[in-house]
């Protein structure tokens, strides 16, 4: 493990010089900006407000993201906490090219006044914050005043919650769910099952992954692929395995993960996909029905929907539903964490806790969940609806949404979100699954057989980031 730390280190010391570069060239992905008034609003009671300093200035939050998404949350947190004595600062620097993480951990070692006191993390590489190198500088949200009871109230589901935790301690939450779900053609499941109840064609495609290939077998029947491509069904496998990619400090290939070379040679070799990758223009193109054959499903949470098939579907819009899928699961999720050293400054602890709480564990009508969920960050216009992080806000919001027909997806995803896995990630997961989806590709295309492919796997995770096989 120490070779693999140091080796390790130095691909982190390497990113950093490439991000500081980077950040001399002008990324125009970057930026710093307050999204507060130029003023104080009148002070009024409130217990989510931020308490001011001893000499009435504001609290300054650093806020990093990689996104947007975040720092726009900070304007309706002004709006509706008039009397909350905080500006936001916030920065923003794209995933693009793995800037961020290299430009956040810069930033954390610094600390200092400008060191992020809140910061986001993705479900590809949020464990390194929460359980892995740099979780050192996340705060317990014990230390913050936010409790584990106020989680169980929540009812966030358990998945993300240990994803965020270390040793027992939470130290990140999230505000959408990300569980899983079979998304699929009404018409077509008419044309082949007789009917497009959920209730139905849940029971069609599994569960489990043979009652999925028999489906398939029968919509290829009928001339229909049952997804677009092998990568659809990847991540239902990732997240339904035992274990993660690294055990007791070796690559461990879990027997479900290893699975996942024979299921997407059977999906290739009986014509079952129209072999696309995702996020390409081809996966695109099945979701409006113009692919190579007509694509029964894609598997994803209420993200992939609204999102993603939202600008893809065209003539299908309307035509889809949404069931359980074979097998639970999540894809992707976007954590808050804190700055340990935030709890220095009791103003500033406060202040931070209250906007965490805000985004995270606020279940009421003027929390951030229930607009998120019902799409209404906007007042008098309707946004775009999310699965969030909190059971108790879901079901008493609308999740109807024109795409899946009227149908409503919280419905589904509730339960997706609860039989969902976070124990089988690691900070290695964003590197080790893209190398394993490509020697898997190489088998399915007859380029090497399975053994030689598991074989230049092991050697890459090896190449690249010092971890050997067990």
């Amino acid at each position: 493990m120490k070779s693999m730390k140091r080796v390790l280190a130095g691909i982190s010391t390497m990113l950093v010089m490439t991000s500081a570069l980077t950040a001399c060239g002008g990324n125009s992905n970057s930026s710093s900006n307050s999204s507060s008034p130029s003023e104080a609003p009148a002070a009024s009671a409130s217990a989510s407000a931020a308490p001011a300093k001893g000499d009435g200035s504001k609290v300054t939050i650093n806020l990093w993201s990689f996104t947007d998404e975040i720092p726009n949350m900070t304007k309706k947190y002004i709006e509706t906490h008039p009397d909350a004595n905080v500006d936001f600062k916030t920065t923003v620097i794209a995933t693009t090219d793995g800037a961020y993480q290299p430009a956040l951990d810069q930033a954390l070692a610094a600390g200092g006044k400008d060191a992020p006191d809140i910061f986001a993390a993705e479900a590809a590489f949020v464990l390194k914050y929460t359980q892995g190198d740099a979780s050192s500088y996340a705060a317990n949200y014990a230390d913050l005043g936010l409790y584990d009871q106020m989680v169980k109230d929540a009812g966030i589901a358990q998945y993300s919650v240990d994803i965020g935790s270390k040793d027992g301690q939470l130290k990140g939450l999230g505000y959408q769910a990300t569980g899983g779900a079979f998304i699929y053609r009404r018409s077509i499941a008419k044309d082949v099952f007789g009917t497009d109840d959920p209730a139905t064609i849940k029971n069609e495609v599994g569960p489990g992954w043979e009652k999925f290939y028999e489906a398939a077998a029968k919509l290829k029947a009928k001339g229909y692929g049952i997804v677009s491509g092998d990568g659809d069904i990847w991540h239902a496998i990732e997240n339904s395995s035992e274990k993660g990619w690294i055990v007791d400090g070796k690559l461990h290939i879990d027997p479900k993960r290893e699975e996942f070379l024979d299921l997407s040679k059977k999906l290739k070799d009986n014509g079952y996909h129209n072999d696309t990758t995702d996020w390409t223009e081809a996966w695109y193109a099945d979701m409006s029905g113009a692919g190579a054959q007509p694509i029964f499903g894609f598997f994803g949470p209420a993200w992939l929907i609204n999102y993603t098939m939202s600008g893809q579907v065209k003539d299908t819009n309307g035509d889809w539903a949404v069931t359980e899928p074979p097998t639970g699961f999540f894809w992707g999720g976007t954590w808050l964490l804190a700055n340990k050293d935030v709890t220095k400054d009791d103003a500033k602890k406060q202040a931070v806790a209250d906007f965490i709480k805000w985004v995270t564990l606020d279940t009421s009508e003027t929390g951030l969940q229930y607009y998120w969920a019902n799409g209404t960050m906007k007042e008098g216009e309707q946004g775009t609806k999310d699965s969030v992080a909190s059971s108790v806000v879901m079901a008493k919001s609308n999740g109807e949404v024109p795409l899946l027909g009227g149908q409503n997806m919280f419905d589904v995803f509730v339960p997706a979100n609860a039989n969902a896995s976070g124990k089988n990630l690691t900070q290695y997961d964003e590197t080790i699954n893209k190398l394993w989806r490509e020697q898997v590709r190489e088998y399915t295309a007859g380029n090497k057989d399975r053994a030689k492919a598991i074989e230049t796997f092991k050697q890459q995770v090896k190449d690249q980031l010092g971890i050997d096989s067990e």
